[in-house]
């Protein structure tokens, strides 16, 4: 049972790995699609005049602010995915330990409590990262770039 686990882990290590080292290659395509939704959020911004501080900024602050926060949105994206990616890792290796101890029971009771966790700690810092472009009134969703 351990040694399954054991290939469990490296298999999730080595599959995560993989993923986040490849997502930088795609940097290019998302800066464009990021530059042509700041560009549209500008209009939307110049159109609606919703937030007077955004609507008296000029173009190329309005410009600069939602590009550098959509830029520090996907850096800290990225910051997040690896820590929950270590989460996960201790979780299972966590789970691991006590599952040599105490059997599958002990397994799933130590790996549902890490997935509390790792839940808990995704949703603290998505609102972090998100903080700073809502303090200025600006919609994240808008910005976002999948």
């Amino acid at each position: 049972m351990g040694m399954l686990l054991q290939i469990a882990l490296v298999l999730l290590l080595v599959g995560g790995g993989w993923t986040m080292l490849t997502r930088g290659r795609r940097t290019d395509r998302k800066d464009a699609l990021t530059m042509r939704r700041v560009d549209a959020y500008i209009e939307t911004i110049r159109r609606e005049r919703n937030n007077p501080e955004l609507a008296a900024m000029s173009d190329s602050e309005l410009r600069d602010l939602l590009h550098s926060g959509a830029r520090n949105m996907q850096v800290a994206e990225q910051k997040k995915n690896w820590v929950l990616l270590g989460c996960g890792v201790a979780t299972l290796l966590a789970a691991i330990v006590v599952a040599n101890q105490e059997g599958w029971m002990g397994f799933g009771i130590a790996f549902a409590v890490g997935a509390i966790v790792t839940y808990g700690l995704n949703e603290f810092l998505i609102r972090r990262m998100r903080e700073p472009l809502a303090r200025h009134g600006i919609d994240v969703e808008r910005l976002k770039v999948e």
